[in-house]
Order: structure tokens, then C-alpha cells, then sequence
């Protein structure tokens, strides 16, 4: 896990088991203010620091395909959760079934990206719903 933390950021919380992939989100949101970026690799791990951190998280990107807990049971878990309830999800995967867009909306994904993604756009997204976000600021 890498975690930039400082006591007065908010949290984005990105869960990948594609180092690649988070990495590349890492620097995409890495100039962003006011936030500090922590990388897990499954969402069981990214639950555990949902449960931690409650409210200081302002957001989290998720894969859809990863093992023991994927992405679409991460963002029901985020959902059914009242403190998480304004928390931003986007999604960003490399997943090609045609239905998993609105299967992500559906649950509550705010955002959904595919892979190879723009990282100006998935920054420009992740800034617009941190501050759409009440909680946020």
C-alpha cells in the first residue's frame, strides 16, 4: 500500500491489482490539492480502510475484475454504507462486457473509465465530484 497521508487531507483511495494501472492513476491525480492517494490492491483491503478512515475518504477508483472481492461488490459495499453514501466512485477497467457500464451505474459508480484511460480526463472527472461533494470541503 502507498499512502501520501497528511493529517488535514482527504483520502483517494485507489484499488487496482494492476500496478500498472494504479500507478498510472497515482501520477494522473497526483497534483491534485488537497487530497493524499493510498493504493491497495483488492478490495478487501480497500474495505478494511473504508471501515479505518470512514468520512476522510473523498473517493475511490476501482477495477471491476479482481480476485475474492471485485469491484461491483466494492461500490454495493460503499452504497450500503450511509457515511459513504456522497462518496465518488469511478471505475476504471479494462472489463469488455458490454453491460458492465450500466451494471457500475446502476450500483452507484458516479464515473466509469475504460482502459487504456486519459489521465487529464480522469483527473478532470475526480476533481469535479470532490468538489460537487459536500463532505469534501
Amino acid at each position: 500500500m502507498t499512502d501520501n497521508q497528511t493529517a488535514q487531507d482527504g483520502l483517494v483511495l485507489i484499488v487496482d491489482d494492476a500496478e500498472a494501472s494504479a500507478s498510472a492513476l497515482e501520477i494522473a491525480c497526483a497534483a491534485i490539492r488537497g487530497i493524499s492517494i493510498s493504493t491497495v490492491s483488492s478490495a478487501v483491503d480497500a474495505v478494511r480502510i473504508l471501515r479505518d478512515r470512514g468520512p476522510s475518504v473523498r473517493a475511490v477508483f476501482t477495477d471491476i475484475r479482481m480476485p475474492r472481492m471485485n469491484g461491483f461488490d466494492l461500490i454495493r459495499f460503499i452504497r450500503a454504507d450511509p457515511r459513504f453514501a456522497a462518496t465518488p466512485v469511478i471505475v476504471v477497467t479494462a472489463d469488455t462486457d458490454p453491460d458492465t457500464p450500466a451494471l457500475a451505474a446502476l450500483l452507484g459508480a458516479n464515473a466509469y473509465f475504460s482502459k487504456p484511460f486519459s489521465p487529464r480526463a480522469v483527473r478532470e472527472t475526480l476533481e469535479r465530484l470532490i468538489h460537487a461533494n459536500p463532505s469534501a470541503d
